[in-house]
């Protein structure tokens, strides 16, 4: 039984449709940071040509280079431009409207704050992008401002956020602030995978979600099924299966990150399906 919505949502697939051309075209393309946070598919992308780079510095002088969903920061793209590189732009239209939306609450003066993850790569290209005050609110600390008071305050999220977070923050900043805007910045992809995932919790006795250690959608996931109390087990590929744990299990459910490749999903469902038909021992998937 699976969560639906699983899998590449609309902005990671654009991204990496748009990288499989250039391989196709160009032969070697340069990624700014890894496009995708699945090793796995990371390690398929190198096989076509991939190569990936920390900065614009280790770009060479008029190579491809591919800025992945996340985005990057403006000053980063006028850098690349400069080098007279090609640049292929997979940043997710929903990313953007982050960027853009941060980037209008600072020309009119508001006080930024984005709900997120510091150290993500959207959150730093939106928060790098920005001319002016801007606060990143971790969502896995309380929001406490103690007795400050301001003045103007705006407030966007990363994308992969839950709404019920951004709600939290909302209410906690409109007590200390004499004007607050907000936009609702959290893709509908990553709501509905979320809502997905809590529904399937009712209905199944565990549930598997796969997708990158390394990536935040998948790891909220994790997060909503392990709190609802659904014995759960988060794997990046099938070698991480454990026979085990599906011990007097009778059905279970199957969610994957936004940033989970269809093939990838497709070998673990091989896989369960093989180990369920050759009555293997310990595995009761329905």
């Amino acid at each position: 039984m699976f969560a639906e919505p699983k899998g590449f949502c609309f902005g990671v697939r654009r991204a990496i449709s748009s990288l499989e051309e250039a391989l196709d075209s160009y032969g070697r393309v340069f990624a700014l940071g890894s496009p995708i946070h699945n090793p796995q598919e990371i390690e398929r992308l190198k096989s076509l040509g991939l190569v990936i780079i920390d900065g614009p510095e280790e770009l060479p002088t008029g190579e491809v280079v591919f800025i992945r969903a996340h985005g990057v920061p403006e000053r980063v793209l006028e850098s690349l431009r400069k080098t007279g590189a090609v640049i292929i732009d997979g940043t997710c239209p929903f990313v953007s409207k982050a960027q853009e939306k941060a980037l209008t609450l600072a020309r009119e003066g508001y006080l930024v704050m984005i709900l997120g993850d510091k150290d993500h790569p959207e959150v730093q290209a939106i928060s790098q992008s920005i001319k002016g005050p801007v606060i990143v609110v971790s969502p896995s600390e309380p929001f406490r401002f103690h007795e400050e008071k301001f003045d103007k305050v705006g407030i966007v999220a990363q994308t992969t956020q839950q709404k019920g977070t951004l709600s939290k923050l909302v209410s906690s900043v409109s007590e200390k602030a004499a004007e607050l805007r907000v936009f609702n910045t959290i893709c509908g992809a990553t709501s509905a995978r979320q809502g997905a995932i809590a529904r399937l919790a009712g209905a199944v006795d565990g549930i598997i979600v796969i997708g990158g250690r390394n990536s935040a959608n998948t790891a909220k996931l994790a997060e909503i099924s392990i709190n609802t109390g659904t014995p759960t087990l988060w794997i990046e590929d099938q070698e991480e299966l454990e026979r085990g744990w599906f011990q007097g299990k009778k059905t279970i459910g199957i969610a994957a990150g936004a940033s989970t490749p269809d093939w990838l999903i497709r070998t673990i469902e091989r896989r369960l399906a093989s180990a369920k038909s050759a009555g293997e021992d310990g595995w009761e998937n329905d």
